[in-house]
């Protein structure tokens, strides 16, 4: 998969500005507060509690990166989506259907056996530039085969 086989890339830019935000904040104000605590304070804590902390604190971290890096990815022969806990490769084929219509938080794809899947990267807070972006992957999978299928005797 190379940056030349890619069709179209989109990601929310908002999601990703406050995502890095509140990781990084997340991150000053815990080491913050750790190096206001004394160092008695600080031994109170056992190794346990502390990697407990450390654990829940890279649990956080871990998914505002996920957030941040959702995505959708246009290729010749397949669709690449990139939400915050599950990724999913379609082949143009599969991709029967996709809906962006007013009100609707996110664009929604429906695969072949009609399964919905909702496409975290193209969403309404991105206003113009997702209704763009969602226009030029309609106009990309049109062109390469996806759609509805006829069934024999429909």
């Amino acid at each position: 998969m190379s940056a030349t086989d890619r069709l179209l890339t989109f990601h929310p830019r908002s999601v990703a500005i406050m995502a890095s935000v509140m990781g990084f904040s997340l991150i000053a104000l815990f080491g913050v507060i750790w190096t206001q605590f004394d160092q008695g304070t600080r031994d109170t804590f056992s190794w346990f509690q502390r990697l407990t902390l450390l654990a829940f604190f890279g649990a956080i971290l871990w998914l505002l990166y996920r957030m941040a890096t959702v995505r959708i990815t246009a290729y010749a022969d397949r669709l690449h989506i990139r939400n915050v806990f599950k990724s999913y490769t379609l082949p143009w084929s599969d991709v029967s259907a996709l809906r962006f219509r007013a009100g609707d938080a996110w664009l929604q794809l429906f695969d072949a056996e009609g399964n919905r899947i909702g496409v975290l990267a193209i969403q309404a807070a991105e206003g113009g530039r997702a209704s763009k972006a969602a226009k030029e992957l309609a106009a990309v999978a049109r062109a390469h085969g996806a759609g509805p299928r006829q069934t024999p005797g429909s």
